[in-house]
């Protein structure tokens, strides 16, 4: 008998050893877990603002566009636009017989709100239209 109370210490002592690996694990395991959901939402919010962006620098082009409608008769112009996507203003100027500014603005209504500005500089020479220098900006 004394032989079967040593062989049941020495499990007893191994079970104890298993059990602590076994929550060592368990631990590492969740904690690998929330840093896979840390990184996760970093990377859509990341996306989400990337997205946002996109949306108001295409906006603003997009206003610029509908107020150089008709730039070559026309000295100047505006337009204005509210939908889903978000807010569009843009002007058209012209300085002169032959050098233009469009400008177009826009604020998207995305997740995180983005706004963007373009503007154009050019010239107008007949019927043919120059863009001399544009800029984007956020």
């Amino acid at each position: 008998m004394p032989s079967i109370n040593f062989s049941s210490r020495g499990r007893t002592e191994e079970r104890g050893f298993v059990l602590a690996a076994a929550l060592l694990l368990a631990v590492l395991y969740f904690a690998l877990m929330e840093l896979l959901l840390l990184d996760a939402t970093r990377a859509l919010q990341d996306a989400q603002r990337f997205r946002s962006h996109l949306i108001a620098a295409t906006l603003a082009e997009d206003g610029a566009e509908l107020a150089a409608a008709g730039m070559v008769t026309k000295s100047g112009g505006s337009a204005d636009r509210d939908d889903d996507a978000g807010k569009v203003v843009g002007t058209y100027v012209r300085n002169g017989c032959c050098s233009f500014e469009l400008k177009g603005d826009a604020t998207a209504k995305a997740v995180p709100p983005a706004s963007a500005h373009v503007r154009l500089q050019g010239r107008i020479e007949g019927n043919t239209i120059t863009i001399d220098y544009a800029t984007h900006s956020q």
